[in-house]
């Protein structure tokens, strides 16, 4: 896709008419176009890096002319529960933040009894499809790495039913941090933000922050009541966790490597250069808690936890970094809930076809 080519960033029809989708058609379209045909393979071309400039995240801000195209994501990015959005051309849409990613595909799991409804129960098992994702590309650099994940209501890969799908978003202090090592990302639903870590990309930071804020009132909290109201009966209250974290799990390798590209230390936890075959899989622990403050001073934001309760794991067995995976592969972003367990209180209306 070129620069200067966006596709379509607003609402659309495609979005409208979204009634679920399967696991296997989701799973198919992002490994349908690797940009290796085999990672680390001798004679592959490079991994492709998309910028995240300040040109294009302010693309259409001026009055009188053509819509401002980083309002128009955000909203739809709330506002759309697509799962695949391909465009009347089939070439998907421009990622404004977070462009560069890996799709991974594994299992949702709860292990222990919890006090939350829908598939934060003990016992149940979703599908899941991910994208671990960041602005920022290598090793060394101050980056926010990000996890987000779509869990399908059932542990078969070829269900014929299309299904609705749960979010889910946990991501490293938004201003950056500096890990080295994935193994060592504390991944929440709910990061600090500090500002001046980012540099050179303070003011694309801050023009997110806008943009997200009057899209959706919240922009550094994402709620995790789609996957408490996931598989629940409709008349059974909803009951969320607060937050929630993701870590990997102690036993997992640390990949070696200068200037690593974190794309490539995320495809090393599960294959072998070269070899196609998955021979590993990558964990995350599920941890959860009510108990949590924040502090915001001036866009400085720091929150403190008590009482974290592992209850389960996110396992991936396979993964692939492709065109559609970064374009065509969408994640609706959970909207904001004064009460996260009262659809009533919400922030936005739901999408209606029209």
């Amino acid at each position: 896709m070129e620069p200067s080519n966006f596709g379509i960033e607003s609402v659309g029809e495609e979005d409208r008419r979204y009634a679920g989708s399967r696991f296997a058609e989701v799973r198919d379209a992002i490994f349908a176009n690797p940009y290796q045909d085999v990672w680390g393979r001798d004679g592959e071309p490079p991994l492709p890096n998309y910028e995240t400039t300040l040109s294009s995240v302010l693309r259409g801000i001026l009055p009188f002319g053509q819509p401002y195209l980083f309002r128009q994501a955000s909203e739809r990015a709330v506002d759309s529960h697509a799962d695949l959005r391909w465009g009347p051309d089939g070439k998907g849409f421009r990622r404004l933040v977070h462009p560069n990613g890996v799709c991974l595909t594994g299992l949702w799991e709860i292990t222990e009894e919890t006090e939350y409804s829908g598939y934060f129960g003990k016992d149940r098992q979703a599908l899941v499809v991910g994208r671990y994702s960041s602005r920022l590309l290598q090793r060394g650099e101050t980056r926010s790495l990000s996890l987000v994940g779509k869990l399908f209501p059932t542990t078969d890969p070829n269900h014929a039913a299309p299904l609705r799908t749960a979010s889910i978003f946990s991501q490293e202090d938004i201003g950056g941090d500096h890990t080295e090592y994935i193994n060592d990302a504390e991944l929440r639903n709910a990061p600090d933000v500090t500002p001046w870590r980012q540099g050179k990309g303070l003011p694309i930071l801050l023009v997110s922050g806008i943009v997200f804020t009057l899209a959706d009132k919240q922009s550094t909290v994402r709620q995790v009541y789609q996957v408490a109201e996931l598989g629940k009966p409709p008349r059974e209250p909803t009951r969320a966790p607060a937050f929630m974290r993701l870590l990997v799990a102690p036993d997992q390798p640390r990949i070696e490597g200068e200037n690593l590209d974190f794309r490539d230390e995320v495809m090393a936890q599960i294959f072998d250069k070269g070899d196609p075959i998955p021979k590993r899989k990558l964990t995350f622990h599920i941890e959860v808690t009510d108990e949590g403050a924040t502090r915001d001073i001036l866009g400085f934001v720091r929150r403190t936890f008590k009482n974290w309760r592992r209850i389960g794991r996110l396992t991936f067995d396979d993964a692939v970094i492709s065109y559609n995976g970064d374009f065509v592969i969408h994640f609706n972003h959970p909207g904001w809930r004064a009460d996260r367990n009262d659809p009533a209180t919400a922030n936005r209306r739901p999408l209606t076809r029209e």
